[in-house]
């Protein structure tokens, strides 16, 4: 079965984080990333670019209205995204568990949403 996992952040806390301190918790990254990857089950894995470079595209009225976003009643972001493939639930959390999101950077409010896919078409 295939899980996307969704890597929320706080862009306030993150805002309220030294730069130095910023560039200390993003420079652990990589070596998370490379554990996960080293499971040979993750299949798609990507960091999502400026907030302020994002659009929202509604169906109103017949048409699609295109809207700068995100605009969401959270305060937490998605800032990253993972696709696995695992053979039991335990297993993806297993692997979702070593994103760098649920291992470090609670002062920038990390987080890992886990959700299975019904459905999955690769190109």
């Amino acid at each position: 079965m295939k899980y996307l996992g969704l890597a929320y952040f706080t862009p306030e806390k993150f805002d309220e984080m030294p730069p130095d301190d910023v560039k200390a918790l993003v420079s652990q990254c990589p070596a998370l990333d490379e554990k996960m990857r080293a499971t040979g089950k993750m299949l798609v894995s990507a960091s999502l670019g400026d907030l302020d470079k994002w659009k929202t595209l509604r169906p109103r009225g017949g048409k699609t209205q295109i809207t700068d976003g995100p605009y969401t009643e959270s305060k937490e972001v998605v800032g990253g995204l993972f696709i696995i493939e695992a053979d039991s639930p335990e297993e993806a959390l297993r692997i979702a568990a070593m994103h760098p999101a649920a291992q470090i950077g609670e002062a920038g409010g990390w987080a890992v949403e886990l959700i299975p896919t019904d459905f999955y078409l690769s190109l």
